[in-house]
């Protein structure tokens, strides 16, 4: 049955969203576009197997964890989505048909099939649209206040994918705009011992992603896609270290963007 934008998302689940340090004093906004495999009862799974929705196909693993402790740290803002990528992606435009997967990598998602352009459209209204627009009104509140951001999108992959082991332990993302992912590469791989990657095995483009697009460049915010690798991300410890190690980079990074467009916008 047709789910309207009030019933989609029932009384006594969460919001659309969640966040943290609205009013932080970092210059620092962070972003999770798959921070959560939570789908509304009224969708039924969406036929997707509970076992299935522990994969990486439902949500980043680890990102959310990630990302709360680096906001701590750096007092910086957070939001983050309250809903599986399955039911809407948010980090894809709605109108990529990819916005609402029918199969992710191989498992069919019964749910998503068939669906009319005002089921669509409810899922946007009910999910997509207030995590976007939370997104923007406090980047606009930033804006009128004088306030610079840097904006980070937070998110990690998979170790094994389609059979195949990535030997990156995290990689650095961007698309038309090398800034200060630039920057932040260059303070990660200060340890030898990892491997961090830079776009790969992802890059960020208008296909494929809408946070880093929609909201960093069309502003020409500097800005940087992280990725963990979610074996790395499994237990509290790793999600920590990570963490510390990603603020700490973070911090560096924004020294070093500072300094080299000092008396410039940024």
């Amino acid at each position: 049955m047709q789910k309207s934008f009030e019933t989609l998302i029932a009384a006594d689940e969460p919001p659309a969203f969640s966040e943290a340090r609205r009013h932080g004093r970092s210059n620092f906004v962070i972003v999770v576009d798959h921070a959560s495999a939570r789908i509304p009862r009224s969708l039924s799974d969406l036929g997707v197997p509970q076992s299935e929705l522990q994969r990486h196909i439902a949500w980043d693993i680890g990102a959310l964890a990630v990302a709360r402790h680096v906001s701590e740290a750096l007092d910086a803002p957070m939001v983050a989505q309250n809903y599986s990528r399955l039911v809407i992606d948010c980090n894809r435009d709605p109108k990529v048909a990819t916005s609402i997967p029918t199969v992710s990598e191989s498992t069919e998602v019964p749910g998503n099939i068939g669906l009319s352009e005002e089921q669509r459209l409810v899922r946007r209204a009910a999910i997509f649209d207030p995590y976007h627009d939370r997104i923007a009104a406090l980047l606009d509140e930033r804006k009128v206040a004088g306030r610079p951001t840097i904006l980070v999108s937070q998110h990690s992959m998979t170790d094994i994918y389609k059979g195949v082991r990535r030997q990156m332990h995290a990689a650095v993302l961007y698309n038309r705009d090398r800034r200060f992912a630039g920057l932040l590469l260059d303070m990660l791989r200060r340890e030898d011992h990892l491997h961090i990657a830079d776009n790969q095995p992802y890059f960020v483009s208008d296909e494929t992603d809408y946070s880093i697009p929609y909201h960093g460049e069309a502003r020409e915010l500097p800005h940087v896609e992280i990725e963990i690798r979610q074996d790395l991300l499994l237990e509290e410890a790793g999600q920590r270290e990570w963490a510390t190690r990603i603020a700490g980079a973070l911090r560096d990074a924004e020294r070093a963007f500072r300094d080299l467009h000092r008396g410039t916008d940024s």
